[in-house]
């Protein structure tokens, strides 16, 4: 079961994500929860490898404003970094950076579990 405690641990502020959610730990909770299944991190990492830039870009500038407003830096800096890269319709290796993201949405799953 996810707990803000276990949140923070993982590099969460949670205190920010709290403020969002008006301070409603169970509507916080249930919000980082529905992160855990997001399906888009599989679509951007499919969009990149098909070199769609587009797709890719609004998939992950979407991840970015939810886990932003979430408050899970861990995944927020990373989806950060794709989406500025993305936003220049960068052709690189992105392979470290979906490694990356693919780590950290993981350990964000153990949690939720």
């Amino acid at each position: 079961m996810i707990t803000l405690e276990a949140l923070k641990q993982y590099g969460a502020d949670t205190d920010t994500g709290l403020k969002r959610c008006m301070g409603n730990e169970a509507l916080y909770l249930k919000l980082v929860g529905a992160a855990c299944s997001e399906t888009g991190f599989d679509t951007l990492a499919d969009a990149v490898a098909k070199k769609d830039f587009e797709t890719a870009f609004e998939t992950a500038h979407a991840l970015k404003g939810v886990l932003g407003n979430l408050s899970l830096t861990p995944l927020f800096d990373v989806t950060g970094e794709i989406t500025e890269l993305l936003r220049a319709r960068t052709d690189t290796d992105y392979s470290d950076l979906l490694a990356k993201l693919r780590e950290e949405k993981d350990k964000l799953a153990a949690l939720c579990e």
